[in-house]
């Protein structure tokens, strides 16, 4: 294999096609190394580094104007695929222990052994967040969540689980049915999710006279900013769809 590929080479390797490299292209994130005389583009090493990032951001949520802000920070090629690669592997870890999780819970069932309450929520790591909860909220919002949580028994726990995964779930299919955010089906969500959060000791939407309109906004924002957070409504533009459904919620009341 030569030092450049063609723009058909790369788009089969990568598993993408050439109109997105040329889109990429048109909105500066991925330039081509040269342009042969037929008009072809090549591209070479540096530049599939490139694209190796740009397709790891996509995973992670960001649209392609963000995905340009961070491509423009000044950090070195080693140490931007060195921060990729340090959360890869911490969801790596993080999902083969949810995967041990389930599977040893269907095995505890299909024997008919007692479950073991604190090996199944293994992997399920709350306090992973903790840090940022005590710094946007304070450390008595955290404690008061934490607490919540460890008072809660299995069946409690796996319940809550299954209440935000049918709530993501919906959220997706919302966004992607094509509905209006402003739509009733769109706004019963939208209040599923209010109900949600007020159900969480610590947050501001649960303190009494807190200001549950301006926080339920602020989430909505921060779905959009915060890949982690997109993912959960299927990537950014589900999380877009989110926080207008949040918005018009709150400017409803």
């Amino acid at each position: 294999m030569t030092g450049e590929w063609s723009i058909q080479q790369i788009a089969k390797i990568a598993g993408t096609t050439s109109r997105t490299l040329r889109h990429y292209g048109a909105v500066g994130l991925l330039e081509p190394s040269s342009v042969g005389a037929n008009g072809y583009r090549y591209y070479d090493e540096s530049a599939l580094v490139r694209l190796q990032r740009i397709l790891l951001l996509r995973e992670l949520g960001l649209g392609l104007p963000q995905i340009g802000e961070v491509l423009a920070r000044d950090v070195s090629e080693r140490d931007a695929l060195a921060a990729h690669l340090a959360w890869l592997r911490d969801e790596q870890r993080r999902l083969a222990r949810q995967i041990a999780s389930v599977e040893a819970t269907i095995a505890a069932r299909e024997r008919g052994e007692p479950l073991m309450a604190e090996d199944m929520f293994d992997g399920f790591d709350h306090t992973r967040y903790r840090d940022e909860v005590e710094q946007r909220w304070g450390k008595d919002a955290y404690a008061k969540s934490d607490a919540w949580w460890n008072g809660m028994d299995a069946a409690e726990k796996a319940a809550w689980h299954e209440r935000v995964e049918r709530l993501g779930r919906d959220w997706i299919a919302a966004a992607e049915s094509g509905i209006a955010p402003d739509s009733d089906e769109a706004q019963a969500i939208a209040q599923r999710h209010v109900d949600w959060l007020t159900g969480i000791p610590g947050t501001p939407a649960a303190a009494p006279g807190g200001d549950v309109k301006g926080y339920v906004v602020g989430l909505g924002e921060m779905y959009v900013a915060d890949p982690r957070f997109a993912a959960n409504y299927g990537g950014q533009t589900g999380a877009e769809f989110v926080r207008d459904a949040l918005r018009h919620w709150a400017r409803a009341r």
